[in-house]
């Protein structure tokens, strides 16, 4: 046995081994090397930072700071350590160059990853680093044979500054300039102490111009936040950012939007999203957040995190309710003149009631949904006063009287009312997707492809049931549905997710299971019904094939084989050549169909008995967004 303590064998690795092992947005996404080295300063006790941009490839892009600086030996130890641990050989308080006094700080960096960000301009970059009278010059590279990272030159002096100026030639990844300036300037809070340059541009960082409120929280877990609620109306610089904004020590984590973990608050088309943000500071969170600052952890404290600001969120768009709902209140009247002016004292009293309620208690809703709630009240109070019906009555025919009469004699009013509903959310529906999926304007994502996910008896009778289960991800699906707990298996993609989720390629994509009862009046899953519905004008070709033979498989390799899988891949058109129908498995366990929307609406239409064509009169002069709207009020 070989007691020398010299190894016997040494670790080797390729020449781009960093690159391939760093986080890939840190070595190809410009911005996100420069704010990683933004960080780097701030960590190392800068009070500025200085980027240069050259204009053209092969030129050299800089960054310098005034910050510490490393010595010879903080050098090798830090910077050519892989996988350094930041946080447990310089902890978490940021130190000084100087003696001056300073405002706290709590630092960014944990694994030291920020520091190679210049390879994702080069394989090749040159430091000049300055502390304790000496300067310390390096050359450092990726390209050296069995190193992983090594210098190729160095050169030590004299000095009597300090901090570090970071040197590389572009070769791939060109910033542009403005951009940069742009995403920088939003990524970073205002601090006095810290001041960012590009290209000479001292950047205007956040200040949250146009705050409204601050208010102290802490959550379950004991975590202090600062909630700041902001008008942007009332800002002297538009954001490029919108939604819940969680700054940690001043800097961004991820990008921030009306979604908190899976729930979603807030349409950021909305006027409302557009004109108010919410800014979460704290100096406590660091724990929680991902290494590479894109979010949070999966953790319980991060969703107790969550939940604190979510009632923070709730409370003030109450308060900005309140205090909008004189103006809410003359909009919606306004736009119902007509009808107020017909209506009695109670029904305007009953207006003014409901806007308040919906304002207050669901302050995201539209005043486009509240006008139309407030619509139906008061075609609900025309109809207690019999003026409308005595109108109707009066306009009938004999032969409309007698068909009257006979459906009274067979059925309640309450009875004929619930099928003639049905029937005409149903056909409303049909009009609905057939207009829309014709209309340019149409926004897809969030009106016609709910619209025919949430319609399950457009795919078949046997889907038309009460009981059903829609899930997300096929792990959950295969726990929630199917009572099975599985991993990512060899060859078996379970990390896809099957329900309404937007795809890279504006695709809507919805899986639910059909639950029948057996002889043990046990609930079972019979029938699984995958929808993947593509964007207007869409081509369903070969590759839209595989991708829903794909999903069938990936649930028959999961062992789900006692249920019927069908999937339909619905677009504007099936490309030449492609049948219509296929089968998937093995033993053909599962079927897959390509269709395109009108062949859906006219199966569907058939399905109503061809009740459309006799009815043409009621939804002709309809527009397709009224009908949408009349499905949904029903719908949802």
């Amino acid at each position: 046995m070989n007691k020398k303590s010299e190894p016997i064998y040494r670790s080797l690795f390729e020449e781009d081994y960093l690159v391939r092992t760093l986080n890939s947005s840190i070595t190809s996404q410009a911005d996100i090397a420069l704010t990683e080295l933004v960080a780097n300063a701030w960590d190392a006790g800068a009070t500025k930072v200085s980027i240069f941009i050259p204009d053209e490839y092969g030129e050299i892009l800089v960054v310098e700071d005034d910050g510490n600086g490393l010595t010879e030996e903080e050098f090798q130890q830090r910077w050519m350590t892989l996988g350094y641990n930041k946080l447990a050989h310089q902890g978490k308080q940021v130190l000084f160059p100087d003696k001056k006094k300073r405002s706290p700080r709590m630092a960014y960096g944990r694994n030291g990853i920020g520091r190679h960000s210049l390879l994702c301009f080069n394989d090749e970059y040159h430091i000049v680093t300055s502390k304790n009278g000496k300067e310390l010059s390096l050359t450092v590279s990726t390209k050296i044979k069995d190193q992983a990272i090594a210098v190729i030159e160095q050169n030590i002096s004299s000095s009597s500054k300090h901090g570090t100026r970071l040197e590389v030639r572009v070769e791939r990844n060109l910033p542009n300039v403005d951009k940069i300036r742009e995403i920088i300037s939003s990524r970073f809070l205002h601090d006095p102490e810290f001041v960012i340059e590009v290209n000479k541009q001292q950047l205007s960082l956040d200040q949250m111009e146009g705050l409204l409120d601050t208010t102290e929280l802490t959550t379950p877990d004991g975590y202090n936040i600062t909630a700041n609620f902001v008008d942007s109306k009332k800002s002297s610089r538009k954001s490029i950012y919108q939604g819940i904004a969680f700054w940690e020590s001043g800097r961004l984590i991820g990008i921030p939007s009306w979604i908190l973990g899976s729930v979603f608050y807030l349409d950021g088309q909305t006027a409302l999203a557009k004109r108010y943000t919410i800014v979460i500071q704290s100096n406590e969170l660091a724990e929680l957040v991902r290494e590479d600052w894109s979010g949070f952890k999966n953790t319980n404290e991060t969703e107790n995190l969550y939940r604190t600001v979510a009632e923070y969120v709730k409370t003030m768009f109450e308060q900005t309710a309140k205090a909008n709902l004189e103006e809410t209140k003359a909009i919606v009247k306004k736009e119902l003149a007509t009808k107020l002016k017909e209506a009695s004292p109670l029904a305007q009293y009953e207006v003014d009631e409901i806007i308040e309620n919906i304002s207050i208690n669901s302050p995201t809703a539209t005043k486009e949904t509240i006008s139309i709630a407030v619509e139906a009240v008061l075609n609900l109070e025309s109809s207690k006063n019999g003026q409308e019906l005595l109108m109707k009555l009066s306009q009938l025919t004999e032969e409309d009287i007698t068909g009257l009469n006979t459906i009274l004699n067979k059925w309640s009013v309450k009875d004929a009312l619930t099928v003639l509903s049905e029937i005409d959310r149903r056909l409303s529906i049909i009009e609905a997707i057939r207009k829309l999926s014709k209309e340019k304007d149409t926004d897809e994502l969030h009106v016609l492809h709910p619209l025919v996910t949430e319609s399950r008896w457009l795919f078949g009778p046997e889907y038309d049931t009460p009981e059903y289960t829609s899930n997300r991800q096929l792990q959950t699906v295969m726990r929630s549905l199917f009572k099975m707990d599985v991993q990512n298996e060899v060859g078996v993609k379970t990390n896809r997710r099957p329900d309404l989720v937007v795809l890279a390629d504006s695709t809507s994509l919805s899986m639910t299971g059909v639950e029948e009862f057996g002889d043990n009046e046990l609930a079972t899953i019979t029938k699984v019904l995958i929808v993947e519905l593509k964007r207007g004008g869409f081509e369903i070709t070969s590759k839209e094939r595989n991708q829903a033979t794909d999903y069938v498989d990936s649930l028959i390799a999961l062992g789900i084989n006692t249920a019927k899988i069908t999937a339909f891949v619905v677009g504007d058109k099936v490309a030449k050549g492609l049948q219509r129908q296929y089968r998937a498995g093995s033993k053909d366990e599962g079927s897959i169909f390509l269709t395109d929307f009108d062949q859906l609406v006219d199966t569907a239409e058939k399905r109503m008995f061809g009740l459309r064509n006799k009815l043409a009169a009621m939804y002709d002069d309809i527009p397709g967004m009224a009908l949408y709207q009349q499905s949904k009020l029903k719908l949802f």
